[in-house]
């Protein structure tokens, strides 16, 4: 039988961030949104958690489903809960972080992403909802450039 309940429940989602080292630069990939908000914005594969799965398998499904890449070792960073973090409602996400060394794998956009690609650190396009802040997060955090 499914909860109702009176009063309104946040949205629960995950976001993926997979970094890749090239010939000394740091790589992230992300996706390009297919649909509202933030429509053809750039964003970090992601999305919501489902009722029979764990964040961790979320993640994976995610990141699986938007850019074909499947990476194992995913390590849970933080949770973003800013109020207006995304206009449809009130989300709240939890980040994962993922690493591959000395290869950009192979990516193609399915799902909700309209495309997928590696993208230099130092060169990032204007990003959907929080992105921008959760990346600069984690490069403080893992002290990447």
């Amino acid at each position: 039988m499914p909860y109702t309940y009176d009063y309104p429940r946040p949205a629960v989602t995950v976001d993926v961030a997979v970094f890749a080292k090239m010939d000394n630069e740091t790589y992230i990939l992300l996706i390009n949104r297919k649909r509202e908000p933030f429509s053809g914005y750039w964003a970090l594969p992601g999305g919501f958690l489902n009722m029979n799965e764990t964040l961790l398998q979320s993640a994976r499904r995610e990141l699986h489903e938007e850019t074909g890449l499947q990476v194992e070792s995913l390590q849970q960073f933080r949770t973003y809960d800013a109020v207006d973090r995304d206009p449809r409602h009130r989300t709240l996400t939890t980040v994962f972080v993922g690493f591959v060394e000395n290869s950009l794998p192979k990516v193609a956009a399915n799902d909700d992403a309209r495309e997928a690609h590696w993208f230099n650190l130092k060169k990032l396009p204007p990003l959907a909802f929080d992105h921008d802040q959760i990346i600069e997060d984690i490069c403080n955090y893992f002290n990447l450039q």
